[in-house]
């Protein structure tokens, strides 16, 4: 039965390279999958998902305005696909979420999303939020702060390396910028223990 997966995590974790590996999964044994990148994502290059130790693959392209339930129905209409990769789900719109529910639903193809789950500022992503309440299966990728704990948030740092504490919400590219680390150290690192400063 099609499932709709939500796999989340902080920066740094190998969510990409885990969603690279899953698609050479089904492609080894030859079944097709199609992947979805958001437009604004162009590291890897315009239409490609690249992971940090220099896996890739090609992907189509959406952005805000796709309507992902009518581009899954096409594509399926010609291609024999067992299963969807969505990378920086984080990025996708709330009405979107619901969209690839509904092709889990109505297709019966599988939809495995992976992104971030809060921002720097400890907030919900709306793409995230989205995908909290509606995946049928959600799994963390972990990663680990300079503790040995494992890390559920995320700072910013300027070129100084001094912790942002405001700014806008999304920011491609610039990995060397985030650090990941547990709540702990990152109320620590935002300078606020009690509150959360992005209030």
């Amino acid at each position: 039965m099609a499932k709709l997966y939500f796999h989340y995590s902080t920066m740094n974790a190998g969510k990409s390279t885990a969603l690279l590996q899953a698609s050479h999964n089904y492609n080894e044994r030859g079944m097709d999958t199609l992947l979805l990148i958001a437009s604004f994502d162009n590291r890897a290059g315009a239409g490609k998902i690249g992971s940090r130790i220099g896996l890739s693959a090609p992907a189509t392209i959406f952005n805000s305005s796709t309507d992902l339930f009518a581009l899954l129905e096409q594509h399926l209409e010609t291609h024999k696909t067992s299963c969807v990769f969505v990378d920086e789900a984080q990025f996708l719109t709330d009405t979107q979420v619901w969209q690839l529910a509904r092709a889990v639903d109505d297709l019966g193809v599988p939809v495995m999303c992976y992104g971030l789950r809060v921002d720097f500022l400890g907030k919900l992503f709306p793409g995230s939020a989205a995908l909290l309440a509606l995946a049928d299966e959600m799994r963390e990728v972990r990663t680990i702060c300079h503790c040995g704990k494992k890390a559920t948030m995320v700072i910013r740092q300027d070129a100084e390396g001094n912790v942002l504490t405001e700014g806008a919400q999304v920011q491609i590219g610039g990995n060397e910028t985030y650090v990941s680390l547990c709540r702990k150290h990152w109320r620590e690192a935002v300078g606020d223990r009690e509150t959360n400063p992005a209030r």
